[in-house]
C-alpha cells in the first residue's frame, strides 16, 4: 500500500512539473520579409529549427528567464529573453539581419543559394504590380532572357527553344499541368497560380537539379506563403475581381490561406479585329491549409477548382495586310458559334515529418481531374478585295470591290476527360557542409479522349479535297463525279492509362578551396512508365538521367560566382505527345532527349552607390529523339513518331538593380538559334526559332509625389516561323511572322500607405490606378490564315493580329 501510494504521488509530482512549461512559435524573416527556414533556435539544451515556411515552435519551462538564440550562417545571431507564465503560448517573429561586414567572406547562405543553384528570385510584390493582360508570375516571366511568349493572351512560354509542354510548374512541391485542349490564348483564362497567395518564385531556365522533374526546357518552382496574422485583399478592375484571405488560429497551430479570382477578358478580345458576341467566364477558388500537431508533425492541404467557359460567336472580320502599293484586304462574313468549357479540379495532402533537427521527411498526395470540351460550327464566307488607300479621305480602308469569293466550314466536338492520381515521398538530410536529397513517386494518368472534327473548304463554287491523291476537279468542263470529301477531318476515341514511377537521389556539398568558396551537385534520376489503353499495345521503357553543378566564387574584392552545370534531361511522352495529328496514340513514341551544357557568371556591384547585379548565361543543347510538332497559336501536335533531331544555342544577359532608388528594375537580352532535322532531310528553324528578345522591367516614382508610381513592362522579339498551309511541306515553305513588340504602363497613386495608417483605418494600403496595354498600337500577329485565290490559285497568309491598345482602371485594398 505504501509503495503504491508513493507511486501516486510521483504521477503527480510529474505531472505538476510537466504542467510548468509554456510555447514559444513563430516565423523567422530575413531583412525583406522573407521566410527563412533552416534557422537554428537553441536555448542550453533545448532547440530546434524553423521548417521550409520559416515556423518554428519551441516548448521552453514557464516560471523562470531564458534565453532564446536564433543563429543562421550569413546572418546576425539574434538573442531574445523571455519569461512566461504556464501553458502561455507567445508568437514572436524575429527579423535576422545581414552580416555585412562579412559579405566577402560568406558565400553559401541562403541570401546566395539561388545565385550557386542558378535560379531567378523574382520578388511576389512586383508579380502583383506589374501590368500585363495577364498579370501574375508568367507576365514577369516573359521579361526574363532565354523566355518568349508571342501572345499576351496566353500563360504559355516557351523557353530556350522548346516549347510550352517542356516547362515543369511546382506550387508547394506539388507538380501542376495544364488543360489539354486549349487552342487559342483568348481561351484560356487564368493561370494556376494565384499571384495573391505566392510568397516565393524561383524560375530556372536549364540546367536545373535532379530534384525537379522529367522536362526538357524549365522549371517554375512556386511556394505559397503561410499566414502569421490575419490579412485580406481585393482588386478590382475592368478586367475581372480578386479576392484574398488568411488567418491564423489563436493556438497558432492551424492556418488558412483562401484566393479566388473572376477574369472576363471581353476587353481586350472585343477591341480585335473580329467582330464577335463574346462571353469569357474564367473562375477560380483556391485554398492552402496547415495543420501543426507538434514541432515534428505537420499536415497541409492545397486545393483549386477553376471553371472556364468560353463562348464565342463571330459576326464579321476585315483584316488588311499586303504592301502600300499592293494593298490587299480579307472580308469574312461569318454565321455559328463555338463553345467551350473547361472545369479542373485539383486537391493536395502533404505531411511533413521532422524527427531531428537535420532530417526532413514528406508524403504527398495529389489528384488532378480535368473535363474539357470544344464544340463549334462556323460557317466563313470570305471575299479578297483592295482597300481605299485615299489617306485622309473619309473612306479610308474600306473595301471598294471584292472578288474570289470562298467559304470554309469547321466543324469540332472534342471531349477529354483525364484523371492523374500520385502519391510520393521527398526526403531531405543535412549535416554540415553536406545535403542529401531523395525521392520516389507513383503515378497514374487515366484518359478518355473523342477527337472529331472536319474542315470543308469551297473555292468560288468548287469543293476543295485533300491532296493526297490524283483526283482532280475540272468543273463545269469535265463532271465530277468522285465522293467528295473534307478537306481536313480527324476522328478518333482513345482511352489510355500510363503508370510512372520515378526517383531520384542527390548529393550536394559546400566546401572551401585555397580562400575560394565552392558548391557541387550531383543527382541522379530515373523513370519506368507502361502505356496501355482500348486497342493498344502495351509497352514498357525506362529512361535514367544524371545531372550536375558546380559552382565556385573566388576570394576577390569583386562579388563574382562562376556555375557551370550539365545533365542529361529527359521527356517522357505525356498524352498529348503520344496522339498524331490523326488522332491515333502511338504507346512506342519513346522519350525526347536533350543535353545541356550551361555556363554562368553572376555579377553583383554597386553603380551610384546602389545595387546591381549581372547574369550572364551561355547555354548549348543537344537534342535527339525529337517529337516534331505544328504550333498553331497555343496548341501543339505531335507526329508521335521520334521523327527528328535538334540543337539549341544561344546567350542571356540580365541586368538588375536599383535604376530608381528604392525600386526594383531590370533589363534583359537573349540571343537564340535553335533548329530540327527530321527524317535526315537537314536543318530548318523549329518553330520556337525566336532568335532576338530585348525585356525592360522598370518601376518609377514621382519624387515630389512618392505616392504615384509608374511601372513599365516592355518586350520586343524577333519574328517567329508562321507556319505553312495544310499538306504543305514545310521545308518547302518558310516564312517569318514579323516582330513582336508589346509595351504595356500601368500609374498607381496611394491614397492610403501601411506607413501612414491610423489606429482606426480599417484599411491598411488603398491603392488605385490606370493600365494602358500596348501603348504604341502595335499590330501584332500571332498566326496566319491561309486562303487561296481560285481566280489566280495564289494563296495569301492573311495575319491573325493580337489585341490593340486598350485602357483598364483597377484599384486595390489590402486589410
Amino acid at each position: 500500500m505504501r509503495c503504491f501510494i508513493i507511486f501516486l504521488v510521483s504521477i503527480g509530482n510529474f505531472s505538476v512539473i510537466n504542467a510548468q512549461s509554456a510555447i514559444l512559435n513563430g516565423i523567422v524573416f530575413d531583412e525583406l520579409n522573407k521566410p527563412l527556414s533552416g534557422v537554428n533556435i537553441s536555448s542550453g539544451n533545448l532547440g530546434t529549427q524553423t521548417d521550409e515556411t520559416g515556423f518554428y515552435y519551441l516548448e521552453i519551462p514557464a516560471n523562470s528567464k531564458i534565453e532564446i538564440k536564433f543563429s543562421y550562417v550569413g546572418y546576425k545571431t539574434t538573442t531574445a529573453s523571455f519569461s512566461l507564465k504556464p501553458d502561455e503560448n507567445l508568437e514572436f517573429n524575429p527579423v535576422l539581419n545581414t552580416r555585412i561586414q562579412e559579405i566577402n567572406a560568406v558565400v553559401i547562405s541562403a541570401e546566395n543559394q539561388n545565385r550557386i543553384d542558378g535560379i531567378v528570385n523574382l520578388d511576389p510584390e512586383t508579380v502583383r504590380k506589374i501590368p500585363g493582360a495577364n498579370p501574375g508570375v508568367e507576365n514577369l516571366l516573359k521579361i526574363l532572357p532565354g523566355v518568349s511568349a508571342n501572345n499576351e493572351l496566353s500563360t504559355q512560354y516557351a523557353v530556350r527553344g522548346g516549347n510550352y509542354d517542356e516547362n515543369l510548374i511546382y506550387i508547394n512541391d506539388i507538380e501542376v499541368y495544364r488543360p489539354f485542349l486549349i487552342r487559342s490564348g483568348q481561351q484560356e483564362g487564368l493561370s494556376i497560380v494565384n499571384s495573391d497567395l505566392v510568397r516565393d518564385v524561383n524560375f530556372s531556365a536549364g540546367g536545373f537539379q535532379a530534384k525537379y522533374g522529367d522536362k526538357l526546357s524549365s522549371v517554375l518552382d512556386i511556394t505559397y506563403r503561410r499566414p502569421v496574422e490575419f490579412e485580406a485583399s481585393v482588386d478590382l478592375s475592368l478586367l475581372g475581381l480578386s479576392l484574398s484571405a488568411e488567418g491564423i488560429s489563436k493556438n497558432k497551430k492551424f492556418t488558412a490561406l483562401v484566393g479566388g479570382r473572376y477574369r472576363d477578358n471581353s476587353l481586350l478580345v472585343n477591341a480585335k479585329q473580329t467582330e464577335t458576341n463574346y462571353k469569357p467566364r474564367f473562375t477560380d477558388i483556391q485554398s492552402y491549409l496547415t495543420y501543426t500537431f507538434n514541432p515534428k508533425f505537420e499536415l497541409a492541404f492545397l486545393g483549386n477548382i477553376a471553371v472556364n467557359r468560353y463562348d464565342y460567336k463571330p459576326v464579321t472580320r476585315q483584316t488588311n495586310f499586303g504592301t502600300l502599293t499592293n494593298p490587299i484586304a480579307l472580308i469574312i462574313d461569318y454565321d455559328g458559334q463555338e463553345s467551350d468549357q473547361y472545369e479542373t479540379y485539383f486537391g493536395a495532402i502533404t505531411a511533413t515529418y521532422k524527427p531531428t533537427e537535420n532530417l526532413n521527411l514528406k508524403i504527398i498526395s495529389a489528384a488532378y481531374h480535368t473535363k474539357e470540351q470544344e464544340y463549334y460550327d462556323i460557317f466563313a464566307q470570305y471575299a479578297l478585295g483592295s482597300p481605299n488607300t485615299d489617306v485622309g479621305g473619309n473612306n479610308t480602308g474600306d473595301v471598294d470591290f471584292t472578288e474570289a469569293i470562298g467559304s470554309q466550314l469547321t466543324h469540332a466536338r472534342n471531349n477529354l476527360d483525364a484523371l492523374i492520381l500520385n502519391i510520393q515521398h521527398k526526403g531531405q538530410y543535412l549535416k554540415g557542409t553536406n545535403q542529401l536529397d531523395w525521392g520516389l513517386k507513383f503515378a497514374h494518368e487515366s484518359i478518355r479522349d473523342r477527337v472529331q472534327e472536319y474542315e470543308i473548304v469551297d473555292s468560288a463554287g468548287f469543293s476543295l479535297r485533300p491532296p493526297l491523291d490524283r483526283i482532280t476537279n475540272q468543273q463545269p468542263y469535265i463532271p465530277f463525279d468522285a465522293p467528295l470529301e473534307a478537306f481536313t477531318t480527324v476522328r478518333a476515341q482513345n482511352e489510355v492509362q500510363i503508370n510512372r514511377i520515378s526517383a531520384f537521389i542527390q548529393y550536394s556539398k559546400r566546401l572551401e578551396l585555397n580562400n575560394t568558396k565552392a558548391w557541387y551537385n550531383l543527382g541522379l534520376r530515373s523513370q519506368v512508365w507502361n502505356v496501355s489503353g482500348t486497342n493498344l499495345t502495351s509497352k514498357t521503357q525506362h529512361i535514367i538521367s544524371p545531372r550536375g553543378q558546380f559552382s565556385l566564387k573566388p576570394n576577390w574584392k569583386t562579388d563574382m560566382v562562376f556555375r557551370i552545370a550539365s545533365g542529361i534531361y529527359y521527356q517522357p511522352p505525356f498524352y498529348r505527345e503520344l496522339r498524331n495529328a490523326q488522332g491515333k496514340v502511338l504507346p512506342d513514341v519513346k522519350a525526347q532527349k536533350s543535353i545541356h551544357f550551361v555556363a554562368a557568371n553572376d555579377w553583383s556591384f554597386k553603380l551610384w552607390e546602389r545595387p546591381f547585379k549581372l547574369t550572364s548565361e551561355a547555354y548549348y543543347k543537344d537534342l535527339s529523339n525529337i517529337n516534331s510538332y505544328t504550333l498553331e497559336n497555343v496548341r501543339i501536335r505531335y507526329k508521335a513518331a521520334n521523327d527528328a533531331k535538334a540543337y539549341a544555342y544561344g546567350v542571356d544577359f540580365r541586368l538588375s538593380g536599383e535604376f530608381v532608388p528604392g525600386t526594383d528594375s531590370w533589363v534583359s537580352l537573349g540571343i537564340l538559334k535553335t533548329e530540327e532535322n527530321i527524317e535526315e532531310r537537314g536543318y530548318k528553324a523549329r518553330p520556337t526559332d525566336q532568335r532576338f528578345k530585348l525585356g525592360v522591367l522598370f518601376q518609377d516614382y514621382v519624387p515630389t509625389i512618392p505616392d504615384l508610381k509608374l511601372y513599365l513592362n516592355m518586350v520586343y522579339q524577333s519574328g517567329l516561323p508562321g507556319g505553312s498551309p495544310s499538306y504543305v511541306d514545310t521545308y518547302d515553305y518558310q516564312t517569318r511572322l514579323p516582330f513582336y513588340f508589346r509595351s504595356d504602363v500601368g500609374f498607381a497613386y496611394s491614397i492610403i500607405r501601411e506607413s501612414s495608417k491610423t489606429e482606426k483605418s480599417i484599411v491598411d494600403e488603398l491603392n488605385i490606378g490606370l493600365e494602358i496595354f500596348n501603348i504604341f498600337d502595335r499590330q501584332n500577329s500571332i498566326t496566319n490564315t491561309f486562303v487561296r485565290d481560285a481566280a489566280t490559285q495564289q494563296q495569301y497568309a492573311v495575319p491573325n493580329y493580337l489585341s490593340p491598345r486598350v485602357f483598364n482602371v483597377c484599384l486595390s485594398a489590402r486589410f
